[in-house]
């Protein structure tokens, strides 16, 4: 058993966020063949992710605020702090906090074989589909 250092809380970055949003690492993959990936991340009011897709799926856990989530070609869905959300390998979507609230989710996920093809990042959601 081990205790890992502190990460610094990172901004992502610009090419595949809208607005400020900040992580903080918890689980990462290990050299001994674990793949879990989980992440506190924080969204300001408005603020969200890039279109993308995760090759083994991703399961959202909302702790706080307002989120809002959405796969391509369905409905905005609203998810509030105790709610887990799961968006199934290679489906298209996006979430992010609300128009006036804070959000903060547990993103989870499994590497892929290939760990440059376990998120594919695509355009930038508009600000028209974000607030539909």
């Amino acid at each position: 058993m081990r205790i890992d250092p502190r990460t610094a809380t990172a901004k992502n970055p610009p090419e595949q966020f809208t607005g400020d949003v900040w992580l903080d690492p918890i689980a990462f993959p290990r050299e001994d063949g674990q793949r879990m990936v989980v992440a506190k991340v924080r969204f300001a009011p408005g603020a969200r992710t890039a279109w993308h897709t995760h090759a083994r799926g991703q399961t959202l856990h909302i702790t706080q605020g307002v989120a809002w989530v959405q796969s391509r070609g369905g409905p905005k869905i609203e998810a509030h702090a105790g709610q887990t959300l799961y968006c199934p390998p290679d489906e298209e979507h996006w979430h992010g906090a609300s128009a006036d609230s804070f959000m903060e989710h547990l993103a989870m996920l499994e590497n892929a074989e290939d760990p440059a093809a376990t998120t594919t990042w695509l355009e930038h959601v508009t600000d028209e589909e974000y607030l539909v």
